[in-house]
């Protein structure tokens, strides 16, 4: 790779590390919203519904497109973070 390129590679990931500290910022936010949403189930069978994770995908497929993203992209970006946190309120069902 010529020096060039390699500066504009470094440019660019110091880039990417910035706006991976903002996304850090948001999962947070998120994280603190699924811990009131975890206090107000009561039942852990609760935890898990299809008809809104339906939902989620759907919109998000749409808004992908609108905004030209790869919604292949986005699809598996929100199926692993609601699964994840899926994983995150059942393992904090019992510590509400």
């Amino acid at each position: 790779m010529s020096p060039i390129r390699k500066k504009k590679l470094e440019v660019i990931r110091k880039k990417l590390d910035k706006l991976d500290n903002s996304l850090l910022s948001i999962i947070k936010k998120r994280t603190l919203l699924v811990n009131e949403v975890v206090k107000l189930k009561k039942f852990k069978k609760e935890i898990v519904d299809k008809q809104r994770i339906r939902v989620i995908l759907t919109k998000i497929r749409k808004k992908s497109i609108q905004n030209k993203i790869d919604p292949n992209i986005t699809n598996r970006i929100w199926k692993n973070m609601i699964w994840s946190y899926i994983n995150y309120e059942r393992k904090n069902f019992n510590k509400k």
